[in-house]
C-alpha cells in the first residue's frame, strides 16, 4: 500500500469545479473560497490575467499545511477580457459581442504546496457561437443561466445549443481543465487512478 494522498483545499465556491474534480476521482478535504480583487491590470493580457488570478487565489486562503488548488476562467474576444455577467445588460452585451464569432476561453489552475511551491497550468480553448438572433439572446438572458459566468454564458447549460464548434477542453470552458488538473495533482503526489 502506498502513502496516502496529501490533504487538498479547494479555493473556490464553484459547484462546477467540485463536480469536475469528482470526475477524476478527487474530493477536496476542505473548500474555502478565495476573496481577492479580480480587477484586471491596465493592458493585462487575458492569459496573464487568468494565471495571475489562479495564483493569487491559491495564495489567498489559509492552507494550514494542505495543498491549495485554485482556478480561474476567462473569456476573451481578442485581447479584450469579458466580464463575469452580474446583470442582464452585461450578459446581453457579451452575447452580442460573441454572436457569430470565435473567442478564447482561458482556464488557469494553480496548486500551492505546503512548502510554498506554486505550480500552474493554462488551457486555451477556442469556442464559436452561432450567429444569435435577438430572440435567442432574449431567451438566454431570460434563463438567468449567465449570472456570474465569465463571458455571460455557461457551456454546460442552454448555451451549449448555441455553440457551433469548440476546439479544446470542454471541461476547461466549464471551469476546470481536467487533463491539466489531473497532471498537476499527480505531480504533487495525489493518487489518481
Amino acid at each position: 500500500m502506498g502513502a496516502p494522498s496529501p490533504e487538498l483545499l479547494l479555493a473556490s465556491a464553484s459547484p462546477r469545479r467540485l463536480d469536475l474534480l469528482a470526475r477524476i476521482g478527487i474530493t477536496p478535504d476542505r473548500v474555502l473560497p478565495a476573496d481577492i480583487d479580480e480587477t484586471p491590470a491596465p493592458a493585462e493580457r487575458p492569459r496573464d490575467y487568468a494565471l495571475r488570478m489562479a495564483c493569487e487565489k491559491a495564495r489567498a486562503v489559509p492552507a494550514d499545511g494542505a495543498h491549495v488548488l485554485a482556478g480561474d476562467t476567462v473569456v476573451a474576444a481578442g485581447r479584450r477580457i469579458l466580464p463575469k455577467a452580474e446583470d442582464e445588460a452585461t450578459a446581453r452585451r457579451c452575447l452580442a459581442l460573441l454572436s457569430g464569432r470565435r473567442h478564447t476561453v482561458l482556464s488557469a489552475i494553480a496548486l500551492l504546496s505546503p512548502d510554498g511551491t506554486l505550480r500552474h497550468r493554462l488551457n486555451e480553448t477556442a469556442v464559436k457561437f452561432k450567429r444569435l438572433s435577438d430572440a435567442e439572446m432574449d431567451a438566454y438572458v431570460a434563463s438567468g443561466e449567465w449570472h456570474g459566468k465569465a463571458g455571460g454564458y455557461a457551456i454546460q447549460g442552454r448555451a451549449e445549443g448555441l455553440i457551433s464548434w469548440i476546439q479544446g477542453s470542454h471541461s476547461g470552458v466549464v471551469g476546470l481543465p481536467l487533463y491539466e488538473t489531473r497532471t498537476l495533482l499527480k505531480s504533487a503526489g495525489f493518487l489518481i487512478g
